[in-house]
């Protein structure tokens, strides 16, 4: 497969992007959002496949902040309007005049943000994979299903939570088993190579943007919510979550509910990264989805 990388200029820094596979026919491509914030575009790599299978181009970027776009000391760009410009900058830069875009878990809240906030002509579909319309709800979600973790582990969360001391060895312990349930498991030897490679990941980014932890928004998306424009949502869209995701089965049909004509799959052995866990279904998925709506 053809792969193209480059860096678009973003003020006075820099974003790398990865361009995989060639346009064919009348399929547009498919944009990928990340999440974290920070997280990088490693993960998606898991569906380069889609390049090849389905003759469509793949297109995906690291966010100001994180892996090969990596910076720090600038608190000032980690918000959802720069982020909100990067996307509009980057579309623009890669001629994605027509586009289908995924994103997922804070990927999908920008993808949300540019759908219902700002100019969006030429999106196809809007696909929101383990995502979230408010960070209000996303956090009365985390906390109802930290009740389902030990006691002292709900205890050293709660105690975290209140002093805003997040050292206690107990506490780091909870947060990584509630992770391990609902996130992710650790990446082994039979882990895919791009979930393997080392990245920088933009912690800045996701303690200035999130917070310091999935539990507590407090950052600068703390008030994100676009509940109400839900409703105005035209394109067609399709909801994806996994049966012990973050964005729990409330939240995905939240969503499905509000938005015009919106299809919900769930994927009920998965967790946060359903494109990664169960990758022959979500890509049969996307191939579904995609050609229907070019």
């Amino acid at each position: 497969m053809k792969i193209q990388e480059g860096f678009m200029p973003f003020g006075e820094f820099k974003t790398y992007y990865r361009v995989v596979g060639e346009k064919t026919g009348n399929k547009k491509p498919l944009l990928l959002l990340h999440g974290g914030p920070g997280s990088t575009h490693n993960y998606f790599e898991v569906l380069d496949r889609l390049a090849e299978e389905d003759g469509r181009q793949i297109v995906m970027y690291d966010q100001i902040g994180c892996g090969e776009s990596f910076i720090e000391g600038h608190p000032e760009l980690f918000t959802p309007e720069s982020w909100a410009k990067e996307l509009i900058e980057m579309r623009k830069h890669l001629g994605l005049d027509e586009v289908h875009i995924l994103g997922q878990s804070w990927g999908g809240m920008l993808l949300l943000d540019h759908v219902c906030n700002y100019d969006h002509d030429g999106v196809k579909s809007v696909i929101l994979s383990s995502t979230l319309p408010a960070s209000w709800m996303w956090g009365e979600e985390q906390h109802r299903l930290i009740k389902y973790l030990p006691e002292d582990y709900q205890e050293a969360i709660a105690k975290a939570t209140s002093t805003g001391d997040y050292s206690d060895p107990l506490y780091q312990a909870a947060e990584a088993e509630y992770m391990r349930r609902h996130a992710a498991g650790a990446v082994t030897e039979d882990s895919p190579e791009c979930l393997r490679r080392p990245v920088k990941k933009g912690g800045e980014a996701y303690v200035v943007g999130w917070g310091q932890n999935e539990f507590t928004p407090t950052g600068t998306l703390k008030d994100f919510n676009v509940t109400a424009q839900l409703k105005d949502i035209k394109e067609p869209t399709l909801v994806i979550d996994g049966g012990d995701d973050l964005c729990t089965p409330y939240i995905a049909k939240y969503m499905y509910d509000r938005i015009p004509g919106a299809e919900w799959e769930l994927f009920r052995t998965c967790r946060h990264m359903c494109f990664v866990e169960d990758n022959d279904r979500y890509v049969e998925l996307m191939k579904e989805w995609l050609n229907k709506h070019d």
